[in-house]
């Protein structure tokens, strides 16, 4: 996004699910902000309640297909067919595919309907690997003027995410960043 402002976009991909999405909503109460969240279909499907409470707080809403499909493994049909029937749940014209990845036929078939956005700070939150620390100095030590960042709304982050999420927020508030949504 605009290099020129002092601004972020706080994304979460693969949700809502009951075990994440509350807290990540309180969190983002709690600092004010607002987000965009990327959401599979399936699981608004299941949890429409918290679909609901995701777009009456003032979040975005996105479509991360229907069932967190890759782009590789599917035809442009199959693949063109999982992210409809997300949207006829989801309701959104932003589109991020699942891992970042779809072939071109399928972006350009997309592109013509969504806007895709993608990200260029991946906290890899759902890392095994990956400690809260580790998550909260990805974003210290990668976060710029209009960088789009990506936690996660699932089972493997949240743990991680009750520590580093607040304190991610904290800090790119005092290091004077403002958070936009898409529009």
């Amino acid at each position: 996004m605009d290099r020129q402002e002092r601004a972020v976009y706080l994304t979460f991909d693969d949700g809502p699910i009951p075990e994440s999405t509350p807290f990540i909503l309180q969190t983002l109460r709690e600092f004010s902000i607002k987000a965009t969240f990327f959401m599979v279909g399936d699981n608004v499907r299941k949890y429409p309640e918290l679909y609901r409470q995701i777009v009456d707080e003032g979040h975005q809403v996105g479509n991360h297909t229907h069932n967190h499909i890759s782009g590789f493994r599917h035809s442009l049909h199959d693949y063109a067919y999982n992210v409809e029937k997300a949207n006829a749940y989801i309701h959104s014209h932003l589109f991020r595919p699942p891992h970042g990845w779809m072939r071109t036929v399928q972006y350009a078939w997309l592109s013509r309907k969504y806007k895709v956005v993608m990200w260029d700070l991946v906290t890899r939150d759902y890392s095994k690997w990956m400690t809260a620390q580790d998550i909260f100095d990805n974003v210290c030590r990668y976060a710029r003027n209009g960088s789009i960042i990506t936690f996660h709304d699932s089972l493997k982050a949240i743990d991680k995410l009750r520590w580093a999420l607040p304190e991610s927020l904290k800090w790119l508030k005092s290091q004077g960043y403002e958070f936009r949504i898409f529009e």
